[in-house]
Order: C-alpha cells, then sequence, then structure tokens
C-alpha cells in the first residue's frame, strides 16, 4: 500500500469512534501492536530529542525500502509512534520525504494533545523524515 492509501485507513479507522476517549484507547492498542526496536538501539542517539516521555526510533533500509521499529515509555507516546510507522514504514525513503502529513490533523490528533505531546508528535514526524533524507542520500 502506498503511504496515501494507509493514512486514509487510519483517518477512517478513527472516524469509526465517537469521542476521543475511545480514540486514547484505540491509540494504547495501536501502541501495543509497535513493532518493537531490539534493546541494542535503545540508545541515546535513537532518542527522539523535542518528546515529553522517551521515543526511540530505529531504521534500516531492506529492499529500497525503511523500516522502523520503535518503542517509548509513555503508553500514548507508543500510540503515537505507532500511527506513524503504520503510515512510513515499508516505504520507499523518497516517498516518506514527499509525503502529506495532513492525515494527523484529519483524525484530529495535534488538537487533543497537550502542548509537550504535540511538540513530541511534530519532533517524530521530523525525525522519521530526517531518516529517510538520510537513507534517500545512500540510494543515489
Amino acid at each position: 500500500m502506498h503511504i496515501k492509501e494507509i493514512q486514509n485507513e487510519i483517518v477512517d479507522e478513527f472516524s469509526m469512534f465517537e469521542d476521543w476517549m475511545q480514540r486514547y484507547e484505540y491509540m494504547i492498542e495501536l501502541g501495543k501492536s509497535l513493532p518493537i526496536i531490539d534493546e541494542a538501539y535503545k540508545t541515546d542517539d535513537n532518542i527522539i530529542k523535542g518528546c515529553q516521555s522517551k521515543v526511540w526510533v530505529h531504521a534500516e533500509l531492506n529492499d529500497d525500502k525503511l523500516q522502523f521499529t520503535a518503542d517509548s515509555d509513555a503508553i500514548i507516546t507508543k500510540g503515537i509512534i505507532a500511527i506513524l510507522i503504520r503510515a512510513f514504514s515499508n516505504q520507499k525513503p523518497q516517498d516518506i520525504i514527499d509525503a502529506d502529513t495532513g492525515f494527523i490533523d484529519e483524525i484530529g490528533l495535534k488538537e487533543h494533545l497537550s502542548p509537550t505531546r504535540a511538540n513530541g508528535l511534530v519532533s517524530m514526524v521530523k525525525q522519521l523524515k530526517l531518516y529517510a533524507v538520510a537513507y534517500q542520500t545512500q540510494l543515489k
């Protein structure tokens, strides 16, 4: 699936819930299905700066596609990174770089997070795109 199709799927899933408590519960469930980062990658180099909680992300290039693994010490944050990884993992670096992140606003995520978590969300998106830029330069 392409990034946009996955993002639309995520938007559809979130629209099924009537209130934000249900959406938070869903995000927590998504966090439980997160491809967990290997303990060896839980280092300061892989921590996303700008997050209130600790969030580790690791990226590897396989068959010209980026695969992300992650973990967090907070359940909501784990759900947030799970949503982003679902949208961007197993995609070509250039597609990640070019991807629109408007789906985050469509599901209303930023407006329902505390300011520090919203900043963390922006930092997570930025970090995933930076990984894509780094790997894209290796492909050229």
